[in-house]
């Protein structure tokens, strides 16, 4: 079915959610807040969503009797991470209202088809070489490889928080990477001179209206996003205005329904490169919960259901700070365990703890985070360092 549906789906409905993370547990808290039942599929029968989602069905999301049971029940479906097979959004799509579609999320599973469609919405990228396979790589001289050097190669499908990424300097440095992920589909490319990243996140309705969120400044330790600050306070009004528009124009090319985060790199000469971009609410967009009139997973629902996109202001200045299993240990292994300080993060006024309900700390796993929405952004970022402290949190790389 197509994602604009006919008539909007109105609370007391169950909308669908394929995957049961903690993307998918704060889509359920806004969804129900606003009075709709969520079904969520997910193959862990203790995934965070299921902990609180009216009901879930452990399947996987390959399923087509599981599929045909989530499409029963919902009129509308949506997904929390990007990597779900875009077939199985495809089949949803023949029984039920889908969105975002199965072709945008296939554009975004594909770093080279994701490249090339951003490109062709008339935004910079990176410069890069697409590497198909060891035939293709064998026909390419070191002079094409030497061109976007330094460089970094990463796997063309299922990578992310760095996960399928190598640092390479040389072309034998390159051919030796892409011989080590298993020569499959990869993208080289060029590392540049970085000032900081920052990323938009928008949501767009079947309609074609489309609402972009203040510019958010990223900091990432070891390939995985550690802070977050709203607005980004090292962008000038007018970069911020050229990112947001970016952001909008990718989402209207795409005819995309739902929320859609791109991340930019803004390099040292002060111009913007788009990294990528996410069909999901995004781990940057956290701090909109506590922070904004209407959060992302509120524009998720929204978005999914036909219902007008809520009002993206920014009240309060915000910081988020991600919350890894890592503080559950300490030693420089990493390996005794620990009750982490949580009594002197809750006493800072500023400070919102959100938690998801993981059963297993594990180090470099995402277990929570914390919003400081502070009426200023020192005061926001001073309780944010207090915390890190107390959690013996690395607020730099």
């Amino acid at each position: 079915m197509n994602s604009a549906s006919a008539a909007p789906i109105l609370p007391g409905q169950w909308l669908g959610m394929l995957g049961g993370g903690q993307l998918g547990r704060m889509f359920c808290f806004a969804a129900q807040s606003m009075g709709y039942k969520v079904c969520v599929l997910d193959p862990d029968p203790r995934c965070p969503a299921g902990a609180v989602a009216d009901r879930l069905i452990v399947a996987d999301y390959r399923d087509e009797a599981a599929l045909a049971e989530l499409a029963a029940l919902c009129p509308a479906v949506s997904t929390e991470f990007e990597n779900v097979p875009s077939q199985s959004l495809d089949y949803l799509a023949q029984t039920t209202t889908v969105s975002p579609a199965g072709r945008c999320v296939a554009i975004a599973q594909d770093r080279v088809a994701e490249k090339r469609f951003i490109e062709r919405c008339g935004v910079p990228v990176a410069p890069h070489l697409v590497i198909e396979s060891n035939d293709a790589l064998a026909a390419i001289g070191d002079v094409a490889i030497s061109s976007v050097l330094p460089g970094i190669l990463k796997t063309a499908r299922m990578g992310y928080d760095g996960k399928g990424q190598v640092r390479v300097n040389t072309p034998a440095e390159a051919r030796d990477a892409y011989a080590a992920l298993g020569g499959v589909p990869c993208v080289l490319e060029k590392r540049l001179a970085l000032a900081f990243e920052v990323s938009v996140l928008s949501a767009r309705g079947a309609d074609g209206t489309v609402a972009t969120y203040p510019l958010a400044q990223n900091v990432h330790i070891d390939g995985i996003l550690a802070t977050t600050t709203v607005p980004a306070p090292d962008a000038a009004p007018a970069l911020a205005d050229a990112a947001r528009a970016a952001a909008a124009t990718i989402a209207s090319q795409m005819d995309y329904v739902g929320v859609l985060c791109v991340e930019f790199f803004i390099l040292q000469d002060g111009s913007l490169v788009a990294n990528e971009m996410a069909p999901r609410p995004h781990n940057s967009g956290h701090y909109t919960i506590d922070a904004c009139a209407a959060s992302q997973f509120e524009q998720q629902v929204r978005a999914m259901a036909g219902l007008p996109l809520g009002e993206t202001r920014q009240h309060s200045p915000a910081v988020m700070l991600n919350v890894l299993g890592d503080v559950w240990f300490t030693g420089d292994a990493k390996d005794q365990p620990r009750t982490p300080a949580w009594h002197d993060v809750v006493a800072l006024p500023s400070a919102r703890l959100h938690l998801y309900g993981k059963e297993d700390a594990r180090v470099g796993r995402k277990m929570g985070h914390i919003t400081f929405a502070g009426a200023s952004l020192d005061e926001a970022r001073a309780a944010c360092r207090k915390a890190a402290a107390s959690l013996n949190i690395a607020l730099e790389d």
